[in-house]
């Protein structure tokens, strides 16, 4: 194995190359065209490649590692604080270069094509759930100009809009009521692409043995599931532990200290806020629960709601890293040996 690293900063057209020969301590630098990017590295000895967990770094992980070279994916974040002087794409690499050299700076796994693909699923969603929410409250904020006001609720207010469209078509003139047809138009069309996206989500479920075992978890649902499968992959390796993964979703608590002194705040929200969304909506379904589970019920009984939603939710990611890193399935009578002892 060749000791060079090198360090990419990639982008859509021009790619910047960084590294240091390890004999003579030479700082070679380069500026390739993506074309001629992968040429490059299948030329060399299978070395160390690190670059940033950005746009298209899975593919170029996929790519080079399939040369055999040995792939590093590094926090964005984390390699801003090493970029020195002015920002340029030189600059880049070479803080790449240096966040590479620093082994407390937890690497992103390569995540696969089928990973992506569901997590491409999973936005494909939100993008169009999104537009159909801003589309209901365009149609929302026209009416209310001519003195229709909806209920609340998307299901509410296209009911009311059905049963009362005769009388309120006669405050509306002719044009507006042709807007209101196209989006009411617009939306059944986007209800169809959203429930197209999930039928495909229920598929990989069913093809998945990870989302099968995820989805035992209380809490847990189809969109959870996939999710987490998408993104803790068949052995979870990426994190080492599970308080390192709850972590990486933004679910502890942040703290800030000097002088000895530490105060804890709310949730870092640090990581994926979708993944993070649907643990915690996944924890307000157990806490809503008439009889909740036991120890879920004492939190209630001394903490807030929402400060119980974020633990259950923390107890859920560390959960589901355990299952999928030890390879077991959801058992719920069972304990640690560390508890138990």
């Amino acid at each position: 194995m060749n000791a060079t690293t090198y360090a990419a900063d990639i982008a859509k057209n021009v790619l910047q190359v960084h590294w240091v020969d390890p004999v003579t301590g030479e700082v070679g630098r380069k500026k390739l065209s993506r074309a001629k990017f992968g040429e490059f590295f299948a030329s060399r000895q299978p070395a160390r490649i690190a670059m940033e967990a950005c746009g298209s770094a899975h593919h170029w992980g996929r790519t080079l590692g399939a040369m055999g070279h040995s792939i590093e994916l590094l926090p964005a974040k984390q390699v801003r604080a090493f970029v020195r002087g002015n920002k340029d794409d030189a600059a880049d690499a070479r803080a790449i270069w240096l966040a590479a050299q620093h082994c407390d700076i937890r690497r992103v796994p390569v995540k696969t094509t089928e990973q992506q693909a569901v997590q491409f699923l999973h936005r494909t969603r939100s993008h169009w759930i999104s537009i159909r929410t801003a589309t209901i409250n365009a149609l929302r904020s026209m009416l209310y100009e001519f003195g229709v006001v909806l209920p609340q609720g998307k299901s509410l207010a296209l009911k009311a809009l059905g049963e009362q469209r005769a009388s309120i078509d006669e405050c509306l003139p002719s044009m507006v009521q042709r807007l209101v047809n196209a989006q009411l138009q617009a939306l059944r069309d986007l209800e169809r692409q959203v429930q197209m996206v999930e039928t495909e989500i229920e598929l990989v479920q069913k093809h998945s043995d990870t989302a099968k075992r995820l989805r035992q978890i209380p809490g847990v649902g189809l969109l959870g599931a996939t999710a987490l499968a998408a993104m803790l992959g068949k052995d979870a390796k990426g994190w080492r532990n599970a308080r390192e993964f709850s972590s990486c979703l933004g679910l502890p608590p942040k703290h800030t200290g000097t002088g000895g002194k530490v105060r804890m705040g709310g949730m870092s929200k640090r990581g994926d806020p979708y993944v993070r969304t649907l643990l915690i909506s996944g924890a307000r379904s157990l806490i809503s629960q008439k009889s909740p589970p036991p120890w879920i019920a004492k939190l209630l009984s001394r903490r807030p709601p929402n400060v119980v939603a974020v633990a259950v939710a923390n107890k859920l990611a560390r959960t589901a890293w355990a299952l999928i890193a030890n390879a077991r399935n959801y058992d719920q009578q069972w304990r640690s040996e560390i508890l138990s002892s």
